[in-house]
């Protein structure tokens, strides 16, 4: 007979005493309960905050066409799909919606997954399997690197954005199946993986290439094309030739739901046969992907809104560049300000909320020990006078930054940084 936990305590005593560990710490994360919809202003319990922790990069969450369409989805087809896409859950409005990620990406066909998290685990291993090797960024998304360890394929880590430790990897390998990974906008310091260098290494060797853009889709490039239209020096966008698996998400700049993957009509059909978080799941309802069909449009004609994001995005770098706060060099929708202490973290965030915004401590096991952050996140939907408020309060905690490594060096100890 099986034990269950009340007669085997000694397995929920050992559940406790990891979440006191992580509590000692000061590693415990706690859900806000938000009241009313993904907007600038958010209601969290009595409060009004301002949110500059939102992945709503282009203001669509809480768009009118965007909720109409959802709306009269529900209308046409109810609320569920009622069945997998290779049963009976794929409907003309998944079609719809992936013709059009096709048209946009410069891509044959592209693939619909209920999440990111989904399209990533499981296309990595559809890719590959015991007996190939998976190059990963050292600051690739957890879904990346879960992805790479599931698969039983061997996963190297090679060193951020440095191409010579890439290419190295590569030579060891080339005798191998591989497949390099990674971000386009990197989730938690907001820089761009080098896209050109990397199509090159990969063509050069004979490797697969695939490349998670949730942060850069919709919102980087003059139309929205994401990382792949971010290099014209290298002839504009990036073409399945050179990018053959492109993944996107509809979470962040779309505002909805959801996640896909694109390339040429070879890649899709095989995907579709062999993806098990695609074969084994229920499709997405078919309201979110009308819904999403309508946030792509927007994104599309209302080019004003990237326009907007990126004026921001310059002058949070303008503003920032005389405070001595460690913010790294990002030129996207996420910016990190990273002050190392986990305490001093929390206080920076505390002093946010103080001043009315909401600006999440993003610590371990997020980020790496010793690396933790605010990790800010600008939209194009934030007004003049709620962008120049952040400010302040960035000026308030570069003030108790400052006396902190002052402390610090008069002390002989470290420099403040964590």
């Amino acid at each position: 007979m099986l034990a269950t936990d009340a007669t085997n305590p000694a397995f929920m005593q050992r559940l406790r005493h990891r979440l006191e560990q992580h509590d000692r710490q000061g590693l415990v994360r706690s859900k806000l309960l938000r009241e009313g919809p993904c907007q600038p202003v958010q209601r969290f319990a009595d409060d009004d905050l301002i949110s500059f922790c939102s992945n709503d990069y282009l203001g669509l969450a809480n768009h009118p066409s965007v909720i109409a369409a959802l709306q009269e989805g529900a209308s046409r087809y109810g609320v569920g799909s009622g069945g997998s896409h290779l049963v009976t859950g794929h409907c003309a409005a998944h079609h719809a919606l992936e013709q059009a990620l096709a048209e946009h990406t410069g891509r044959e066909r592209a693939l619909l997954f209920s999440t990111g998290y989904m399209a990533n685990v499981g296309v990595i291993n559809a890719l590959m399997g015991q007996g190939g090797v998976v190059l990963q960024d050292a600051l690739n998304h957890a879904s990346l690197l879960d992805g790479g360890w599931l698969s039983r394929a061997r996963s190297i880590r090679y060193r951020h954005n440095d191409m010579s430790s890439l290419q190295d990897l590569l030579v060891q390998h080339q005798h191998e199946h591989c497949l390099v990974v990674s971000d386009g906008v990197f989730s938690m310091d907001g820089d761009v993986a080098p896209l050109p260098e990397l199509t090159a290494l990969a063509s050069r060797y004979g490797a697969g290439l695939m490349v998670d853009d949730a942060h850069g889709f919709a919102c980087l490039g003059a139309t929205g094309r994401g990382v792949i239209e971010l290099f014209p020096e290298h002839g504009g966008i990036v073409l399945s030739q050179a990018l053959p698996v492109l993944v996107g998400t509809f979470g962040k700049a779309l505002g909805t739901a959801g996640a896909f993957v694109a390339g040429d009509a070879a890649l899709i059909a095989y995907l579709e046969q062999f993806t098990r978080s695609y074969v084994f799941t229920t499709a997405m309802p078919p309201a979110l992907a009308l819904a999403t069909l309508a946030s792509l449009q927007v994104s599309q004609t209302e080019s004003w809104r990237r326009q907007r994001l990126q004026a921001l995005i310059t002058r949070f770098r303008q503003a920032t560049s005389a405070m001595a706060l460690p913010v790294l060099d990002s030129h996207s929708a996420v910016q990190a300000v990273v002050l190392g202490d986990i305490d001093a973290t929390l206080a920076a965030s505390a002093v946010m909320r103080d001043h009315g915004l909401q600006v999440s401590a993003i610590r371990p096991p997020t980020v790496p020990r010793g690396e933790a952050r605010l990790r800010i996140t600008l939209s194009a939907a934030h007004s003049d006078e709620q962008f120049d408020l952040l400010i302040r309060a960035l000026g308030a905690i570069d003030e108790q930054y400052r006396d902190r490594r002052a402390r610090c060096l008069d002390g002989g100890g470290k420099d403040g940084k964590g």
